[in-house]
């Protein structure tokens, strides 16, 4: 029990992780219609820029929270500047955009910071807070709970604020908003760096655990992109709950299937969305389109 109990704070905090990339996967894609495969580059980026800022004399949480802002902001540019000319076309040539977004961005970084690993400062204190006999790491109940608010909050957004019910509107019907008054343009720029921001929060998250170097978010990409895709990408729920799926069956198939253990492990949530989407195509939370005749 005391394993189990422990494992699953681990597969809580990747599913954190994941959930938090999924959910910004799932704002663009539905305020724009395309699937950002630059995300986890632009995490990654952001991450390199709390260190340099951490570098530079600020505190590391300081510095987390002014690139968040920073990312914010180059999330707007690259809406504007990449994707707004191309807005309304053909879906490949938006595909084509992300993923020379996504090379640029990791080029770019290994040319500023360079390609060796680098060490990332510790975001919370170390040690572990024992319950009986179970363990709990310190950093990572932080990190969940700083993933888990960042979560409820963006809902909150989504739900509470004018801003936010116009965004929805946005991505709901492009030309309805536009015949209420709704500037769908900058919804859909402000779509893009709420995106870059929580990707942001995730990067330098990351980058404590394991290292901070311009390739270090392949991996955690390929598992979100995953989760959106079981929970749906239209659906910012389906995000969450997709990310806590592949989190949790990740961390407890490789504990308590022999024969899966750490190498195969990340064949356990490929298996459950698979086994999902054939019975579901669009994912838990996804709606069959209706069309008119």
């Amino acid at each position: 029990m005391t394993l189990f109990l422990q494992q699953l704070l681990v597969g809580l905090t990747n599913g954190a992780i994941y959930a938090s990339l999924a959910l910004a996967l799932a704002i663009i894609y539905r305020t724009t219609g395309v699937v950002n495969l630059a995300q986890g580059e632009i995490a990654m980026f952001s991450a390199f820029i709390a260190w340099q800022l951490n570098h530079w004399g600020l505190h590391i949480w300081l510095a987390v929270l002014l690139s968040v802002v920073l990312s914010f902001c180059l999330g707007t540019v690259i809406e504007r500047v990449a994707l707004r000319p191309i807005q309304g076309g053909p879906t490949l040539p938006v595909v084509i955009v992300t993923i020379g977004l996504m090379l640029v961005m990791n080029q770019l970084a290994g040319w500023i910071w360079q390609f060796n690993v680098k060490d990332f400062p510790s975001l919370f204190p170390a040690g572990n807070i024992h319950l009986g006999a179970v363990q709990l790491p310190k950093e990572t109940l932080g990190m969940l709970a700083v993933l888990v608010v960042a979560m409820v909050a963006v809902f909150q957004f989504f739900q509470r604020t004018k801003l936010g019910l116009a965004m929805r509107a946005a991505a709901n019907s492009q030309d309805s908003a536009r015949l209420v008054g709704i500037p769908v343009n900058r919804m859909l720029m402000l779509g893009w760096g709420l995106a870059a921001a929580l990707g942001a929060l995730v990067g330098p998250m990351v980058a404590s655990q394991v290292f901070l170097e311009p390739n270090m978010m392949s991996g955690i990409m390929i598992y979100s992109f995953a989760a959106a895709v079981l929970g749906s990408l239209d659906s910012a729920a389906g995000a969450v709950v997709g990310g806590m799926i592949v989190g949790i069956s990740e961390v407890l198939g490789s504990t308590y299937l022999p024969f899966v253990g750490g190498d195969l492990k990340i064949l356990v949530p490929f298996v459950i969305i698979v086994g999902v989407l054939l019975v579901k195509p669009t994912g838990l939370f996804g709606r069959k389109g209706v069309v008119r005749v």
